[in-house]
């Protein structure tokens, strides 16, 4: 059965840092193109980084460029974002999720990534 599961999540003091994992199950993640989402309460859900394994390299949104890293595992078959400085306005769910490989990854359409995790909180409070 095909699943992506997150985990990581969290309560975090402004600053403060977390790591999220995005773990595959029935297919191969560095197949893949592989998207970070977040959303926030009452805001629609963005994109905030990406792998593209066609290129062999990350994308990330402008908001949390130089603070988060996304990596990949292949062994263990697990996606990571790493989250460094973190703001109160980092404050969301994330998904993690696989493209269609229709579009770039860094295009970071909803619609366009056709399985998604259950999602994993982050808060940034202090």
């Amino acid at each position: 059965q095909l699943q992506l599961v997150e985990s990581g999540g969290g309560l975090v003091q402004p600053g403060g840092s977390l790591r999220l994992s995005c773990a595959a199950s029935g297919f191969i993640l560095g197949s893949y193109d592989i998207g970070w989402f977040r959303q926030a309460p009452g805001k629609e859900r963005e994109g905030v980084s990406c792998f593209s394994n066609r290129e062999d390299r990350s994308y990330y949104a402008d908001s949390v460029k130089g603070r988060f890293t996304i990596s990949r595992d292949s062994v263990k078959n697990v996606v990571y974002l790493q989250m460094n400085s973190l703001k109160p306005e980092d404050t969301a769910v994330y998904y993690c999720a696989r493209t269609r490989g229709y579009r770039h990854c860094s295009d970071y359409v909803p619609n366009e990534y056709d399985h998604w995790g259950q999602g994993t909180q982050v808060t940034v409070s202090s």
